[in-house]
């Protein structure tokens, strides 16, 4: 079992010594200026040395925007994100790549990070762990990176949860975002079951506890994220939650979890959704690329966590690993009623499918009871000002 530090690293940290970083950061040059504090590993840098003495300095210095600065490495932190407005930008000097190559080796993609210039913010914690209480770890106390404040950014950074599969591991949530008006450019998420996840929570967990974690006490309300470039991969619901999110131009990797019977089907379901009744969005994927390690038709583009799950995907490529049927209800039969999954102007990436059209039509193809094609005047409702009713210009700069 962990100590009480490694339960908790976010409480256990001191607080950063001014003295220690005499240039640790650029004072803005007018009142509308972004404050700029800037992290680095290297030990000759007067620089933070670790992101989470920079985000506490922030929550300080709260009132203007901030800007946190981050110079490529590995950072093996739990990071806890409360201060609105904040931006967490990774110092690349070239482009994240947004792709993996999970089955050779995490010592290769390690590597292969390194030469890319990547900040990678990596935790391990599993929802199976037992606690010194005796209480599994849970779901909701895994996560690596954990946003509660509204107008958060983050750019050109990895958030990884490399705890293992979940046959093993269990859940292991890469970024837990419950917040409003949330941006992510060019952020890839790494992990397998349940690697990312988008408050709110649903109103009530099945099992006592299930919802056990800094935010099960937090206001079930609207938030809005929007996710641009990224990379998002795992397997078991590894987009799951209740938020309104919008996925621009976005790689979706399905990842091989190697079950020691790897008979056992469906392998991943790319989206668990729990929208909220009568909200009227819920997740929506447009220009996405969907690939794959996993056999071909052995997957889901998702399943409804809650009745009510809303999930749509536009122009999307998708891979040979998905399976004809689209989606599972996991038996829930109020869900076919209740839940909307939807697709429109998809084509197959790959297998004997390739370059056809994927139909979401139940009525003229193999695709589940409960799934609906969008007309094109159905469609072009779903851009992101409309999705997320955001209409401010300066929200959509980056």
């Amino acid at each position: 079992m962990r100590s009480a530090a490694e339960m908790n690293p976010e409480a256990a940290a001191g607080s950063p010594s001014e003295s220690d970083h005499k240039e640790y950061m650029e004072r803005p040059a007018g009142p509308e200026a972004a404050l700029v504090l800037y992290v680095s590993q290297n030990p000759e840098s007067e620089a933070f040395h670790t992101i989470r003495d920079a985000i506490r300095h922030a929550e300080e210095h709260s009132g203007h925007p901030i800007v946190i600065q981050i110079a490529p490495g590995i950072y093996r932190e739990h990071l806890v994100i409360r201060t609105k407005g904040l931006t967490l930008r990774g110092e690349t000097r070239e482009n994240v790549e947004a792709s993996c190559i999970p089955d050779e080796g995490k010592e290769k993609e390690a590597a292969a990070s390194s030469l890319r210039n990547e900040v990678r913010i990596t935790g391990s914690l599993g929802g199976y762990e037992i606690l010194e209480d005796g209480i599994k770890r849970g779901t909701f106390r895994t996560q690596t990176v954990l946003i509660t404040a509204d107008d958060v950014t983050l750019e050109n950074l990895t958030i990884e949860n490399a705890a293992g599969p979940g046959h093993l591991a269990g859940q292991a949530i890469a970024l837990h975002a419950y917040a409003d008006r949330l941006r992510f450019y060019r952020v890839r998420l790494l992990g397998q079951q349940d690697t990312l996840f988008t408050g709110p929570l649903p109103e009530k967990e099945v099992e006592p506890g299930g919802f056990r974690g800094p935010t099960e006490s937090f206001e079930r309300r609207l938030c809005r994220m929007y996710f641009q470039e990224c990379y998002v991969e795992g397997n078991i619901d590894f987009i799951f939650g209740g938020a309104c999110a919008w996925f621009e131009n976005c790689e979706i990797f399905c990842r091989d979890p190697h079950y020691p019977e790897q008979k056992r089907l469906p392998i991943a379901y790319v989206t668990a959704a729990s929208t909220p009744a009568g909200q009227a969005f819920g997740y929506a994927f447009n220009r996405c690329l969907l690939t794959s390690d996993c056999p071909p038709e052995s997957c889901f583009l998702g399943r409804p966590w809650r009745e009510d799950a809303k999930a749509v995907f536009l122009r999307c490529r998708i891979g040979g690993h998905i399976r004809k049927e689209l989606w599972d209800d996991w038996g829930k039969e109020a869900a076919h009623t209740r839940s909307f999954f939807a697709g429109y102007d998809c084509v197959w990436e790959d297998g004997a499918r390739e370059g056809k059209a994927v139909d979401f039509h139940p009525s003229s193809g193999p695709a589940a009871s409960f799934s609906h094609c969008l007309s094109k005047e159905e469609a072009a409702e779903y851009i992101p000002e409309n999705v997320l009713q955001i209409r401010e210009p300066d929200f959509w700069k980056f």
